[in-house]
């Protein structure tokens, strides 16, 4: 996509480069695309012989002549380098995640969750080190702040980034134009029972034996109902405990591993509801797709995800499967068609064009500082 002269910004596009890009690579793919025409994007990323994961951005490319791991360690602890050729000379400089460039113009970060400070157990030590690091260059460098929720707006408060620097800005949601039919969805998953979805990576914070837990409850009464995590395997031992959970249920648990983009997708369309019982997000993007396709969804009470999906979705306690139990009965069953009704009609409302607008505008507020 062609860009005008109005505005420069040079933003980190790495994450695009990582083994599982998740959520924030879909982050910066859509905001490069929803950026206001006056907006010129130089994509700053490492040292990489496969160019193949930049594609399709539009965008050119800076990249810097350290591979990820040394040019993350220079950045977190000497504030070097720069980001690389024509990125530099940008009007802004925009962090997408917690690797942060050196402040060469004024500087934007997204924090999509602090996590690591709630959970600090849920994360490798060197994480814990790096993300607590970034988190310090944030306080003393960025201009402002980026943020998916209130929720997660109100955790850089505690953590002491001053609270007039953070703007809040909803990711919004985009679905394909075409998704595979119910053969190739049950193709994907291994079954043609209709079934309950949830998609991620197999971390603690997901909280999937919570899921599992509360399935099992279910799955008594519900024997036309199957189980379907789609995702491949995080750190800590959440894999190992919910290969033990699954176990019992046979094969009314289905475990596609990582799938594409577009079987994701199909997943989605096709499942009966969706549930994302996560202890903590920093916005919640699964939840907001599956509303999306009018898919009825099941999610946590008190979190960012309530913030988008209450009156829209169930909420539930995460911690208590009987609640959720309860409430996956209530989406799965007499409230469906009035929740996935309503589903859809919520997701209409948070679009990327609304994400990138509001963006831009933080853009050059940050450039007129």
């Amino acid at each position: 996509m062609s860009r005008g002269a109005g505005l420069h910004v040079a933003l980190t596009v790495e994450q695009l480069w990582q083994r599982v890009p998740g959520g924030s690579g879909t982050y910066i793919r859509e905001l490069v695309d929803a950026l206001p025409g006056d907006v010129a994007v130089t994509g700053v990323r490492a040292r990489h012989a496969d160019l193949a994961p930049g594609a399709g951005l539009g965008v050119p490319l800076a990249a810097s002549r350290l591979p990820r791991r040394a040019l993350y360690d220079a950045w977190n602890h000497l504030r070097r380098p720069r980001v690389p050729g024509p990125a530099r000379g940008a009007d802004v400089v925009h962090a997408t995640t917690w690797a942060v460039p050196p402040r060469s113009a004024p500087l934007v970060v997204t924090v999509h969750d602090l996590a690591f400070l709630r959970s600090p157990e849920h994360f490798t030590p060197r994480g814990n080190r790096y993300f607590r690091r970034a988190l310090e260059v944030v306080r003393r460098e960025a201009d402002l702040v980026l943020s998916p929720s209130q929720a997660t707006a109100d955790d850089c408060a505690r953590a002491g980034i001053d609270g007039d620097r953070v703007r809040v800005v909803p990711h919004g949601v985009r679905v394909p134009d075409g998704v595979g039919d119910a053969a190739r969805a049950a193709a994907v998953r291994g079954s043609d029972r209709p079934y309950v979805l949830w998609c991620g990576t197999l971390e603690p914070r997901k909280n999937v034996p919570g899921l599992l837990r509360a399935f099992a409850r279910l799955a008594a009464d519900r024997p036309d109902l199957d189980l379907v995590l789609a995702g491949p395997a995080g750190w800590g031992d959440t894999a190992d405990e919910v290969a033990a959970l699954a176990a019992p249920l046979g094969d009314r648990v289905r475990l596609p591993g990582h799938v594409s983009w577009t079987d994701l997708h199909t997943l989605y369309a096709h499942a009966r509801a969706f549930c994302f019982p996560s202890l903590w997000e920093g916005f919640g993007m699964p939840v907001l797709e599956a509303m999306a396709h009018g898919v009825p969804a099941v999610t946590s009470a008190g979190s960012a995800m309530a913030e988008f999906a209450e009156g829209a979705a169930v909420l539930a306690d995460p911690r208590d499967p009987e609640a959720l139990a309860a409430a996956l009965d209530r989406a799965t069953g007499p409230d469906h068609d009035t929740l996935a009704a309503a589903a859809r009609a919520r997701a209409a409302t948070y679009t990327w064009a609304a994400a990138g607008a509001s963006t831009a505008a933080v853009y050059r507020e940050a450039a007129g500082a």
